[in-house]
């Protein structure tokens, strides 16, 4: 690290369980962000003022008007732009030292798997369980660990998935079959800081990754409920037969 790095980043370092060492791993290390909308925005923002070295970012949407009541790294000014490029722009202001790569245009599987095999850990902010199992599936094969998470209306939930531990379940482990009739903010409805504080929290365990910081939280359900500021954790096991990582 340079001088101008030391001081960027001398409130984590001043943290001795993540110090030199863990922030010298985060500048090192490469995240690839799944959706640019309310837990995409959260997330990114503190990735990058975190210091992740590399951020790759993938959504193929333009920002709308209605976006700016919950997905944060977009602006009035933004409006018509692709997301990639509005984030990129936001980003870019807050730490300028951040390598930012983007995709405005749905991936291919092939090209998906090229960006998650140079991943560190990959964040799955899509609204729906057909491409979270994607993601789900294809982090598996390349052993490269998930971060997923989902917010509607008042409610939140997060998972973890790490496949290098072969005893703990993934994401359909959790959820078996993926929905296409499923609800989404568009037809339900989404309060603002619930989404945000999801995809924080999807930034802080993707820290957690990359550093060695804090508890496993793999083999856990995190859920939040904003009405009652409630967070709760459940363990859930590995499924035998579960199609992506069970035996049978």
């Amino acid at each position: 690290m340079n001088d101008d790095q030391l001081n960027r980043y001398s409130r984590h370092l001043l943290l001795p369980q993540l110090d030199y060492d863990g922030q010298q791993r985060l500048l090192d290390s490469h995240v690839l962000i799944l959706g640019l909308g309310g837990l995409g925005s959260s997330a990114s923002l503190y990735l990058a003022s975190s210091g992740i070295g590399t951020l790759t970012l993938c959504d193929f949407d333009r920002v709308e008007v209605s976006n700016l009541q919950r997905q944060v790294v977009h602006s009035e000014n933004t409006i018509a732009q692709t997301k990639v490029s509005s984030a990129k722009q936001m980003l870019s202001g807050l730490n300028s030292t951040v390598s930012i790569n983007t995709f405005d245009y749905p991936l291919s599987e092939q090209e998906l798997s090229e960006q998650i095999m140079q991943a560190d850990v990959v964040l799955d902010c899509t609204d729906n369980s057909v491409s979270r199992c994607l993601h789900n599936r294809l982090c598996l094969d390349f052993k490269t660990p998930l971060v997923s998470a989902a917010a509607i209306r008042f409610e939140g939930q997060l998972m973890v998935i790490d496949p290098k531990q072969a005893d703990k379940p993934c994401y359909q482990c959790v959820y078996p079959e993926s929905n296409n009739q499923e609800e989404t903010c568009t037809s339900a409805g989404i309060l603002a800081p619930v989404v945000g504080m999801m995809g924080v929290h999807q930034a802080l365990e993707a820290i957690k990754l990359i550093s060695g910081l804090g508890d496993d939280m793999t083999g856990k359900l995190i859920s939040f409920d904003g009405l009652s500021s409630r967070w709760q954790q459940f363990n859930v096991p590995k499924r035998a037969a579960c199609p992506v990582c069970g035996h049978n």
